[in-house]
């Protein structure tokens, strides 16, 4: 396809000072639901993700464990791309900050900027946060116990005096809004954009981009003695993962980033400081930066003190995968908080999946088999009920949801679809094919054939959150690998009467808590 479109879907680098938990699998499920929809959709797709590993805090997390840092980080950096298989995400690549192409590419952006003019040499002192690896204004300090100073995160700060390169953010200030006044939808949800137009307004700071303090970094191009701090380091990854600097290939392609995907907590290093980077270096922006919100379990913070934290392995052994990836795309209006809780993903696993599409699938399925000679039946003419349902689950649906993927509104995506299977499961008890057997045969055909439609081009649209599951649906209808992509929905992909089908299982078992 000559003129496909090219659509560059990233994760933020995960930090190596802790293990994968469940806020690390929903920012790569978001990201892998939206580029296995882009696939389907015809794009040519490149999704994103990796590990952030240099900094003090990897180097001391090393330090306590015995190791060295890379040692250290070679193990726990596997631990997130475990995650993929686990997950079954779709990603095409993974990054590590320590990878040669990763040094090469940042020490080049660096360069650029040196030679733009934008970083120059001086000597910083102020409050920093090495949990947070940040430097914070005395303002934006809250007060600890026995008069110790905390960071807005509510990490612990200590005063730090030290030689440093510095990039130039106070010129960025009336660009950076020029930029979001022209593209409000760069930063994404709303309130987010509201909040990083005010910390813009507040007046920007020159910012430390270099350490000395300690060695576990990218050295500075020129300047052995200095580290690049791991906000310069980690962000250029988008760029060195595309090949950057070489600016053909990868980088002609696809850049700039149509989504980066990153949790509120570092909104302003995405969406301050890099585009003002990368405007500094003479590169476009990235079109969008979503921030998501986070998941509290049962109503409360999660911490390693309360034992709350939600391991994804364990929840996927628990209720299965694709209930999973369900569950955390639908509970929550992407963009705020969530609740993880045990009753609210069985109330979804039992009444969504497995009353109301499972049943409208095993239903609808088991009737052609047992009462059409176990092939999709040929349909006589439609009614106006048969349209209506035929075209809500067609070509005005896929409209829907391809415009609300477009705003990551992944809530509203499933929100459109179960509309249409509640509509699909009301149509099925109001036309009452199991009476038609007996009083008009033909009908039955009709009704039946505009239910296995529904199940067909619902399945096709679950796809991206369950895999799996939808696919089994469409192995069941016996739609070929080659038309289950987005060009197939409604009319153009209609099931071929005749075509025999196997008796249907059940996909979505209703879950019942063990003793």
């Amino acid at each position: 396809m000559t003129n496909q479109k090219n659509y560059y879907i990233t994760t933020p680098i995960y930090y190596l000072s802790g293990d994968p938990h469940i806020g690390a699998m929903y920012t790569s499920l978001s990201c892998d639901v939206l580029a296995r929809f882009k696939r389907l959709d015809g794009y040519n797709v490149k999704f994103l993700t990796g590990t952030d590993e240099h900094g003090l805090k990897v180097a001391q997390v090393a330090e306590k464990k015995g190791m060295t840092p890379i040692e250290h980080c070679d193990e726990n950096s596997q631990l997130f791309r475990d995650l993929t298989p686990l997950c079954k995400f779709s990603n095409d690549d993974f990054i590590r900050t320590t990878e040669e192409r990763h040094i090469k590419g940042a020490q080049a952006f660096w360069t650029k900027l040196m030679e733009s003019g934008y970083i120059y040499k001086g000597s910083y002192s102020g409050w920093y946060a090495v949990r947070d690896e940040a430097y914070y204004d005395e303002s934006e300090l809250k007060d600890g116990p026995n008069g110790s100073k905390l960071a807005p995160t509510g990490a612990p700060v200590e005063w730090m005096e030290e030689e440093s390169y510095f990039f130039k953010l106070s010129e960025w200030g009336d660009k950076l809004i020029a930029y979001y006044t022209a593209n409000p939808h760069a930063c994404m949800p709303q309130a987010r954009l509201n909040e990083v137009l005010g910390f813009i307004k507040g007046g920007l700071n020159d910012v430390s981009i270099s350490r000395t303090n300690f060695d576990w970094g990218v050295p500075v191009p020129g300047d052995d003695k200095h580290v690049m701090y791991v906000w310069i380091d980690a962000l250029s990854n988008y760029l060195t993962a595309l090949g950057y600097p070489d600016e053909s290939g990868d980088m002609a392609t696809f850049w700039p980033a149509d989504v980066h995907m990153v949790g509120k907590d570092i909104l302003r290093f995405h969406a301050v400081y890099w585009p003002a980077f990368l405007m500094a270096a003479g590169l476009e922006p990235p079109k969008r930066v979503f921030a998501h919100g986070w998941w509290v379990s049962e109503g409360e913070k999660m911490s390693k003190s309360l034992g709350n934290v939600i391991d994804p392995k364990t929840v996927i052994e628990k209720y299965g995968l694709d209930q999973v990836r369900y569950f955390l795309m639908r509970e929550m209006t992407f963009g705020n908080d969530g609740n993880f809780s045990h009753d609210g993903m069985i109330k979804r696993m039992n009444t969504e999946l497995a009353n109301d599409f499972g049943n409208l699938a095993q239903r609808s399925l088991s009737m052609i088999f047992k009462n059409c000679d176990a092939a999709i039946p040929e349909p006589g003419e439609f009614s106006v009920a048969d349209e209506k349902m035929l075209n809500m689950a067609g070509e005005a649906l896929l409209q829907t949801v391809r415009s609300e993927f477009d705003q990551q509104a992944f809530h509203k995506v499933l929100d459109a679809i179960w509309d249409v299977i509640r509509a699909a499961n009301a149509y099925v008890d109001e036309q009452a094919p199991w009476a038609l057997k007996k009083t008009d045969p033909a009908r039955m055909g009709t009704v039946l054939y505009v239910l296995a439609e529904v199940v067909r081009n619902t399945a096709m649209l679950t796809a991206p959150f369950m895999p799996d599951s939808s696919g089994k649906m469409l192995d069941q209808l016996k739609v070929g690998e080659g038309e289950r992509d987005l060009g197939f929905i409604g009319k153009s992909g209609l099931l071929k009467a005749g075509t025999p089908i196997d008796q249907p299982q059940g996909v979505f078992p209703r879950f019942v808590e063990q003793e």
